[in-house]
């Protein structure tokens, strides 16, 4: 399993951001970001600090990645993934899109694709004229497309360019998922080196998907309960960035529900909505926050909604970036002072 190096600052001499941020206690919860589209494409490493904008099988691109955010108003993660010995297939790139199509969902719905590496940049193209709802030519790639949704995903990010702490941290709990629980899933999981997808001060980080939840400060010893989900849910509690699928409150408040219910949870169909906040300045963090977050089964057997307080807990230092001298700052934290089950409606 090929892992990227990096020739920028001697690990000898760096101080990692994450271990700054471990150690003074900085709670990872509400920092997943919130994105319905995410558009994950294999590209062989080394991968540089500034990939996107520098490789040309991606820079064509970049006019229609801003012309959907700017325009369309549609918040998309890109993200790389680096081949696989087992996974891949030479002379093809794989293509993944996940993607949000309802407002109250349990998982992203999800198209893979193994395409010729010479039509990857023109699926891309596609995919996003489509969400632009631009004439495009994505049906012309349906023969490639792959039944891949019974498959878990798993994305650590391995990308030392960006920051030194996702390759010294991320790394090596790549390599133990990879061998020791992708092997054992009987082809339902699989395990990825991935680039930045946020949050570095918070290596090791995971997204996993289907269900589109962000992992920081992942430990060994925790990588049973999040891959097979067999224990208590307490377990995660301080690991567990939030939901890709709400916003950064919303997933404070979300925390809290799980911890109630349990690995159930994961599972109902939900939305988020902030139903009021502290008028502050733009350039500062709130103190309250009030939200409802909205659940339903699957089956439609159980609905109803929670409605809780995020409030401030007061602040820890950290900073980040890694590297020989580091800028500290303070970090609100949050908690959730209230939380009430209300009836649906």
């Amino acid at each position: 399993m090929q892992t990227q190096q990096t020739d920028q600052l001697p690990l000898t001499d760096c101080r990692f951001c994450s271990l700054v941020s471990k150690a003074n206690a900085e709670d990872p919860i509400g920092t997943a970001g919130t994105c319905d589209h995410w558009l994950i494409m294999e590209l062989p490493q080394p991968w540089p600090q500034n990939i996107f904008q520098e490789d040309p099988r991606i820079k064509p691109l970049l006019g229609l990645f801003h012309e959907l955010a700017v325009k369309h108003g549609v918040e998309l993660r890109p993200m790389l993934i680096a081949p696989d010995r087992e996974y891949s297939h030479p002379g093809f790139t794989r293509l993944i899109y996940y993607y949000r199509s309802t407002e109250m969902f349990s998982q992203f719905e999800k198209q893979e694709f193994v395409v010729p590496e010479e039509k990857a940049t023109a699926l891309v193209t596609a995919i996003l004229q489509q969400l632009m709802q631009q004439p495009n030519d994505l049906s012309k790639f349906q023969q490639y497309q792959q039944q891949t949704n019974h498959i878990r995903e798993l994305m650590v990010c391995t990308h030392a360019q960006v920051d030194l702490a996702c390759g010294r941290f991320g790394t090596p709990i790549y390599r133990r998922l990879r061998k020791e629980y992708a092997p054992a899933s009987n082809g339902e999981l699989r395990v990825w080196q991935t680039t930045h997808f946020g949050g570095h001060q918070f290596a090791p980080t995971l997204a996993d998907f289907p269900q589109g939840c962000l992992w920081g400060h992942l430990e060994p010893e925790m990588l049973d309960l999040l891959v097979l989900r067999d224990g208590s849910v307490s377990g995660l509690r301080k690991f567990y960035r939030g939901c890709v699928g709400l916003s950064k409150f919303e997933q404070i408040a979300e925390r809290e529900i799980w911890m109630q219910l349990g690995w159930t949870w994961l599972n109902y169909l939900k939305a988020g909505e902030v139903l009021a906040k502290e008028e502050i300045n733009e350039e500062q963090d709130v103190n309250w926050v009030d939200v409802r977050i909205n659940f339903a089964a699957l089956d439609g057997s159980v609905s109803g909604a929670y409605e809780a307080r995020v409030e401030v807990n007061g602040e820890v230092m950290s900073t980040l970036d890694s590297g020989k001298e580091m800028e500290l700052k303070a970090v609100k934290q949050y908690r959730v002072s209230r939380l009430d089950k209300v009836c649906p409606g």
